[in-house]
């Protein structure tokens, strides 16, 4: 099977010289509503794989990402290469054909695929083979399903959310020479190269102070971090949705110590990255969405998309909506965008992962300075400042509920279900994560204190060995054979 990728734009660009035409392609476009980023499949003769293809059409009617609908296409293209080699394919699939395809994956291929790696393929497979038998394509799945047992195809690891947090410290050293390019005594790098320092602060600063995930922050618009209504010092709420995990509507608190650190990265470097922007977006226009008017208060921007009149609600816009989004500057074109890339769109994803890469490499060069805190074996993530946040708010709230339950149990009162509620520490973290279940905020418990530090208090007598090293009782060993011999 062929792999392609839907896209509006593109028709007609290249017309093919026999074929329906491409008003015909547009028109069949949208009377079928694909969208954008659908995958498609076709045959040798370039003709859609009907399975696959619906499977794929049902998915986008449900409004998948198109980027989750990229990575399972990949996945079912490499299922199909393999069963093909095998000479059944997908609708002639056997369970041992299946368990054949873990296998090469995961022992015999040159470099065999981890077990979160390998899930990921498992659960998509089986989405894929429980639609075909929905569908009646099949009459039964090809995996034996037992109940209370894992399927064939499961690697039978268990895991758990991986929290990986912060010192004050290590955020820092992060903060400030990873993305700052500051030496680790605060000395100024005379040879640091990177263009946007103030970018990268503070978008980690952001991250810190609001808990807020990657897509959650990075894909945030101008007017909703204040421009135009908030005052200076003030701290704000941004409406999330769209953009938020599972789509789940909340308020995400931003203090103004983080708007703070926005401010200064539009004063020193955002101005000039939208100033060299404005002629390469004003060859673009007609792709963009341009934004004429903005409602602040309702949360609406108002203006012309695909040569359309249009008026959009900010926490309902996509990421790839927010990526086109700009307005009418003094140089021009301007993005509309908090965090742009030199091209004068929102900064990506991938951008943010090879900044993060470029700042772990300038942290491991200084990491034998005497100032620099001790680094953990993997590069520090976006998402660990995320963790950070978590676990600071919650060691604040529980130590805040310990001291009201004292107060209170000296005026001899106690709480009330309303107020248990109210000011749960786990509860009040669940709701400024956005977690759809209190388990995975349960998680954070098991960090709040280092297990790591009572096992050397527990144990620490029994290693001093009457307060000699294990080089004095080596030496000592040693001296003791001498005389004997």
């Amino acid at each position: 099977m062929h792999l392609f990728f839907t896209n509006q734009r593109l028709v007609g660009q290249w017309p093919p010289p026999t074929g329906p035409s491409a008003d015909v392609v547009r028109d069949l476009l949208e009377h079928r509503s694909i969208p954008d980023g659908m995958p498609l499949f076709l045959d040798e003769d370039m003709r859609p794989v009907a399975p696959v293809c619906h499977w794929f059409r049902a998915m986008a009617y449900e409004r998948r990402d198109p980027e989750t609908m990229r990575k399972y296409a990949y996945i079912v293209r490499r299922v199909d290469g393999f069963l093909t080699k095998r000479e059944t394919g997908l609708l002639g699939a056997t369970e041992a054909d299946l368990v054949a395809y873990r296998r090469s994956r995961t022992e015999l291929q040159e470099e065999p695929v981890d077990g979160a790696t390998w899930d990921t393929e498992a659960v998509v497979i089986n989405l894929l083979y429980t639609f075909l038998v929905d569908q009646g394509y099949l009459r039964r799945k090809p995996l034996r399903v037992r109940r209370g047992r894992p399927s064939s195809l499961g690697s039978g690891m268990v895991r758990e959310m991986q929290v990986r947090h912060m010192t004050v410290e290590q955020y820092l050293y992060l903060r400030d020479v990873g993305f700052g390019g500051q030496l680790p005594g605060a000395e100024i790098d005379e040879t640091f190269r990177g263009h946007t320092p103030h970018r990268g602060k503070a978008g980690l600063e952001f991250a810190l102070l609001t808990g807020a995930r990657k897509q959650e922050w990075s894909t945030l618009l101008m007017p909703e971090v204040g421009e135009g209504w908030r005052q200076p010092g003030e701290s704000l709420e941004i409406e999330l949705q769209e953009c938020a995990k599972y789509k789940l509507a909340r308020k995400l608190y931003v203090p103004a110590a983080a708007v703070e650190a926005l401010e200064m990265y539009f004063l020193l470097e955002r101005a000039e990255t939208v100033a060299k922007a404005a002629r390469t977006l004003a060859r673009q226009a007609a792709e963009l969405f341009i934004v004429d008017r903005v409602d602040a208060e309702r949360g609406k921007l108002y203006g012309v998309h695909e040569g359309v009149r249009r008026t959009y609600t900010m926490s309902a816009m996509s990421p790839a909506l927010r990526r086109i989004t700009v307005r009418e500057g003094e140089a021009g074109l301007e993005p509309l965008a908090v965090f742009v890339g030199q091209g004068g769109k929102l900064l990506g994803p991938n951008s943010w992962d090879r900044l993060r890469g470029d700042a772990w490499l300038r942290m491991r060069a200084h990491a034998e300075h005497h100032e620099a805190p001790p680094l953990p074996r993997k590069r520090w993530r976006f998402h660990d400042a995320r963790h950070t946040y978590a676990l600071q708010l919650l060691k604040y709230l529980m130590r805040l509920m310990s001291e009201r339950d004292v107060d209170r149990a000296r005026a001899g009162g106690l709480p009330t279900t309303a107020e248990h509620m109210a000011f749960n520490p786990l509860l009040v973290v669940q709701r400024r994560l956005g977690h759809k279940r209190l388990s995975s905020t349960y998680t954070y418990l098991r960090y709040l204190e280092d297990p790591m530090n009572y096992v050397d208090d527990a144990f620490r007598e029994w290693s001093e060995h009457d307060g000699a090293t294990y080089a004095d009782i080596a030496l000592r060993a040693l001296s003791l054979d001498g005389t004997a011999a």
